[in-house]
């Protein structure tokens, strides 16, 4: 009794899981679904998708959004063709609706190659339609008075389609402004001058083209705001100070070594010449004793050069001031 059972179980899911096989490889209700939509696409091509590893459900729901949309230029194999090359259908065909309606030149190969090359196509339809604000970090600058001023600046874009492959991102966008309002504050000969006109900022910066060989087009540069930072050029000018006062105490410096130099050398050269003096005077007995041998000197003479050395000494210690004052004489 249990086998009898248990076979038509076995049959009716057997049938079941051939039934739900054969849909998954013959989407008959999607055909169904494109016929009624308007879309000409055969159950044959929707098989064979399933064999090429290419969802029928989306190349179909693609057809039918740009059937509806009146682009008939898109064909099922450029969609397969894109989809086996990594492409995102979805994105490509929603943004050739929205380029469509909002008469946007945007051809199927330009729109499949933005996407290839990594960028949401859609996005970029959407920022050509509305514009994106993009916020710059804040930018330091120094006018010529020396002051620092920080500024912020806002940056209103818009796509430009043709150069979205290839073209510079939103940080090119950035980096260049933030270059822009650099020079400009640089140029100023006051800060005051840029506080009391910060569209002059914007005016020289737009001026300059900065949007070239980017992915988009600067509609208008905005200051947000501006703010006094630091007095650079008085810092500056302390730095040189302190730096002349280190080169003039080095100079000082080197010239008391100098003169320290000096005076040791000539002290040295002073105890030199009275080493020689006193060796000279230890001299002068050995050339008397060799004198008196040779009988080149006499007794008398010896004398007389005695008497004239004490009368020597005699009229110097008269000649000499007393340290003492004299005491003055009593009545």
């Amino acid at each position: 009794m249990e086998d009898v059972t248990f076979f038509p179980l076995v049959l009716v899911g057997a049938v079941v899981l051939l039934l739900a096989l054969f849909l998954y490889y013959v989407p008959f209700l999607l055909w169904i679904s494109a016929r009624v939509s308007g879309v000409n696409i055969s159950l044959l091509q929707l098989v064979l998708m399933r064999i090429r590893n290419v969802p029928p459900y989306i190349i179909v729901r693609a057809m039918i959004e740009a059937h509806k949309a009146d682009i008939q230029s898109i064909t099922r194999d450029q969609l397969e063709a894109h989809f086996l090359a990594g492409g995102h259908i979805e994105r490509v065909v929603h943004a050739l609706v929205s380029a469509s309606k909002a008469n946007i030149d945007l051809s199927f190969k330009m729109a499949t190659a933005i996407d290839l090359a990594g960028r949401d196509v859609f996005e970029a339809v959407q920022m050509s339609v509305n514009p994106k604000v993009l916020d710059t970090p804040p930018v330091t600058a120094v006018a010529k008075d020396g002051i620092q001023l920080i500024a912020k600046a806002r940056v209103t874009v818009r796509a430009n389609i043709k150069q979205l492959v290839g073209g510079a991102g939103e940080e090119t966008i950035l980096a260049r402004v933030g270059e822009g309002i650099v020079s400009s504050i640089g140029s100023s000969e006051s800060h005051k001058t840029v506080l009391e006109n910060p569209d002059s900022i914007s005016k020289l910066v737009l001026r300059k083209g900065l949007d070239a060989g980017t992915a988009f087009e600067i509609l208008s540069i905005d200051i947000a705001d501006i703010d006094i930072g630091k007095n650079i050029g008085a810092f500056l000018q302390m730095d040189q100070a302190q730096a002349d006062k280190n080169i003039a105490q080095a100079k000082a410096e080197e010239r008391r070594a100098m003169a320290v130099a000096l005076e040791q050398e000539m002290k040295a050269k002073a105890e030199e010449a009275r080493a020689k003096v006193i060796e000279a005077e230890a001299q002068v007995p050995q050339a008397m004793a060799e004198a008196f041998r040779s009988g080149n000197l006499g007794i008398m003479d010896y004398y007389k050069m005695k008497n004239i050395e004490a009368d020597t000494s005699m009229r110097g210690a008269i000649a000499k001031p007393t340290s003492t004052p004299s005491k003055p004489l009593k009545d």
